[in-house]
């Protein structure tokens, strides 16, 4: 249910040409990640089928990751497999490894698909973190396609997510008016078994004399390492402004203190029906005590992002595009508690398409910086940021973008993930370096409102390198797209020069276009 600012006019063909360079030599298209998704555990699987609802076998979209922070070799990925067009997927998996290099898959109990699974008819939004003493803890939406239950559920593994133990419902609506929306955990970095999961939960009534829209944070922590979960509840209250809502609530915690700050977007909309949006912007609340209290918010940047869009087609549908806009990834410094946070924006277009923003903040999160502008190939939108910052303050950033874009083509989506680093402080690239393939977004599927990817990817650090996620698309109705990860170093190319070529991407996209439901 994430909702965007409104579209402006992004409609000039965009060429790309690239400030900074790619890794990779010319005109080849190697990569330093390794598919991590080979297989689909929910391939047998017919539940959650629905009227309107197109599947979409074997894709696996919107990923993240977490790394043990006492072994960089162990690692958990986590992403939605085996997409409907209509709202979720079939089930959310983790893949894991425990040398950093070989992965191995588990299905993650959050859907009826998965053994000993949650009996929902669909599963959305994985997230994952690990504890500093190795337990993992991972959390998903819980819904139907033919009834209005959803909730937020949590699991937590062991031995490094080959298996998931105490599967806990969090919350559990039935209500038609309301909706639980993105979640995520974080495990606390001090104490051992502490772990905190926030979402945001939608209460919309559009008629009637009790007409109503609210939208405020809601929190469930475990002291006792995943085996319960205190009642959830509100903790970012927005019925204080009428339409109010948060989104994209992510907690990072301070290792020096453990003070814990959670980042979201806050929305407010001119009418109940949530229609037109009069404030977007980014804010941050603050925890001392393990979450037990919060400061009030305070704002970071307003969100000027913009509706993703093929670029040389923006006003058609079946070329639409979902991505990262009115959401924030924030990162943390272990070394000095600086704050950073990036997201979409048109700060620096005029409005005319998205840029990667990045902010920081050095009091405790009481004032941020102007924005920084992080994509460096001129007049190409980019999408979707994640960011980490190593123990030694290196900041990196992964995105996606359309530098490889030329004018006039109309029949394929050229994209790549790009990984940039800086020193502390966010200021003078170490590098940008492409990571991903050059593949076709609109071979993505089509979830909602757009070719989908994930309205998030995912990047973690692993000792004193980086451990991204993504997604790329294939050439196959039967297999759309797959995750991949790998293992950066926090520094590598140093040139400006011209960007390699991109392949011959000319094969028709397969376009589903339905309407987003959930």
């Amino acid at each position: 249910m994430k909702l965007r600012a409104s579209l402006s006019a992004a409609g000039a063909a965009l060429l790309s040409a690239a400030a900074f360079v790619s890794a990779t030599p010319a005109g080849a298209d190697t990569q330093p990640v390794r598919l991590v998704s080979p297989g689909d555990p929910y391939a047998n699987c017919t539940i959650g089928a629905s009227q309107n609802g197109v599947g979409y076998p074997s894709a696996e979209v919107e990923p993240w990751v977490s790394v043990d922070p006492h072994n960089p070799r162990r690692a958990i990925g986590v992403f939605q497999q085996d997409r409907w067009s209509d709202g979720g997927a079939k089930g959310l998996v983790a893949t894991y490894t425990s040398d950093g290099k070989h992965f191995t898959e588990s299905p993650l109990p959050f859907s009826a698909c998965a053994p000993e699974g949650v009996n929902y008819q669909r599963a959305s939004d994985a997230w994952v973190s690990f504890g500093p003493d190795g337990v993992a803890y991972a959390s998903g939406l819980t819904f139907d396609a033919t009834t209005p239950r959803n909730g937020v559920a949590a699991a937590t593994s062991y031995d490094g997510g080959k298996t998931w133990k105490h599967l806990s419902q969090l919350i559990a609506d039935t209500n038609p008016a309301i909706v639980d929306d993105k979640n995520s955990v974080t495990a606390d970095p001090v104490h051992a078994g502490v772990a905190y999961q926030v979402w945001d939960r939608i209460d919309q009534v559009t008629s009637g004399s009790n007409a109503h829209y609210n939208g405020p944070s809601y929190i469930a922590i475990t002291r006792d390492h995943g085996r319960t979960w205190t009642p959830a509840h509100p903790f970012v209250d927005t019925s204080v402004i009428p339409n109010s809502q948060t989104i994209g609530n992510v907690i990072v915690a301070d290792p020096r203190n453990d003070t814990l700050y959670d980042f979201f977007e806050s929305q407010t909309y001119t009418d109940v029906n949530a229609t037109t949006p009069s404030d977007l912007h980014f804010a941050v609340v603050k925890s001392t005590d393990q979450g037990r209290t919060w400061t009030k918010p305070t704002r970071i940047a307003t969100d000027s992002s913009i509706f993703e869009v093929d670029p040389n087609a923006p006003d058609d549908p079946k070329k639409a595009l979902r991505a990262g806009a009115n959401l924030i990834s924030p990162a943390i410094d272990p070394k000095t508690g600086e704050l950073y946070a990036t997201y979409e924006g048109t700060d620096f277009t005029g409005g005319k398409y998205n840029d990667i923003q990045l902010v920081h903040s050095t009091d405790g999160g009481r004032t941020w910086s102007a924005p920084v502008r992080i994509n460096q190939a001129p007049n190409a939108p980019a999408f979707t940021p994640s960011i980490a910052v190593n123990s030694h303050g290196t900041v990196a950033i992964t995105y996606y973008d359309l530098r490889y874009l030329q004018p006039g083509n109309t029949t394929t989506l050229p994209t790549a993930m790009w990984y940039a680093t800086f020193p502390r402080g966010g200021a003078n690239y170490l590098a940008e370096r492409r990571i991903s393939k050059v593949f076709d977004w609109l071979q993505a599927p089509f979830a909602g409102w757009g070719h989908f990817l994930g309205d998030y990817e995912g990047i973690a650090v692993s000792g004193g390198e980086f451990r991204p996620i993504l997604i790329e698309t294939n050439n196959s109705a039967q297999n759309s797209t797959d995750a991949f990860s790998g293992l950066l170093a926090p520094n590598g190319v140093s040139a400006p020069h011209p960007a390699p070529a991109a392949p011959n991407l000319t094969t028709p996209p397969h376009l589903n276009a339905h309407r987003f439901q959930h």
